[in-house]
């Protein structure tokens, strides 16, 4: 690879990295609102399919990035920005902590009240949420390369959907046992929300399986990559 090719991937996996880091603190922070999609008339412990936390849709868009991430720059390049996304998100914590602390003008057209009921579970959330998060994104990156060396770098599908569908359950439960607990949601909605989280993070990526096909054929085609072939610094 050439120099002005390294200079071009660099900068991809630049973006890349922003536009996981953005994803994920966006998920953390507005969490709290809840959304609803019937596709089916179903009920699981009281809970329809789907109603399900708006923090959820930016959030499989970070599996993409660092399956995209782990195909083409290789594993420790994925955990790199893994970590770089858990400061961004610790930092985003404390901003949030500051920001409640200090009081709002008389003229303020968010006040202290408004502040709090909304951003209010934040640290709690990016707590729960980060500890989750940790867990499940070096547990995909890892089942991802497990798949990958099984099968030589052949059949992308299989360790894109295999990787992604282990972490989001094991994410999807441990971010619901925090959240339960510190009591943000009621003990009553976790197995219907861990059902119909789960559920939509596989549907989700199942459908992320194209996007990640294309991108990795258009690396290979962009830097003249062979197959199970990466880019190295």
């Amino acid at each position: 690879m050439n120099k002005n090719d390294k200079r071009t991937a660099d900068r991809i996996y630049l973006i890349l990295a922003a536009l996981f880091i953005a994803s994920l603190v966006t998920s953390n922070l507005i969490f709290q609102k809840f959304f609803y999609w019937y596709p089916f008339q179903l009920e699981a412990f009281d809970v329809k399919l789907f109603e399900v936390s708006v923090g959820l849709l930016p959030y499989p868009i970070t599996f993409l990035i660092t399956d995209i991430l782990s195909e083409i720059y290789g594993k420790r390049k994925a955990n790199e920005v893994v970590i770089a996304g858990i400061f961004a998100s610790f930092f985003s914590l404390l901003i949030i902590y500051i920001s409640k602390e200090v009081p709002a003008t008389s003229w303020s057209q968010v006040n202290d009240a408004t502040f709090i009921e909304v951003f209010g579970a934040a640290p709690l959330a990016v707590l729960a949420s980060m500890l989750a998060y940790l867990f499940a994104q070096f547990i995909d990156i890892r089942v991802y390369h497990f798949w990958k060396k099984l099968t030589k770098g052949k059949h992308l599908w299989l360790r894109n959907n295999f990787s992604t569908f282990s972490s989001q359950f094991i994410d999807t439960m441990t971010v619901l046992l925090l959240l339960c607990s510190f009591g943000i949601i009621d003990w009553s909605k976790f197995w219907g929300l861990l059902l119909s989280g789960v559920l939509f993070k596989m549907m989700i990526a199942a459908l992320d399986t194209p996007l990640l096909y294309a991108a990795v054929y258009a690396f290979r085609k962009r830097f003249n990559l062979k197959v199970n072939e990466e880019i190295l610094d």
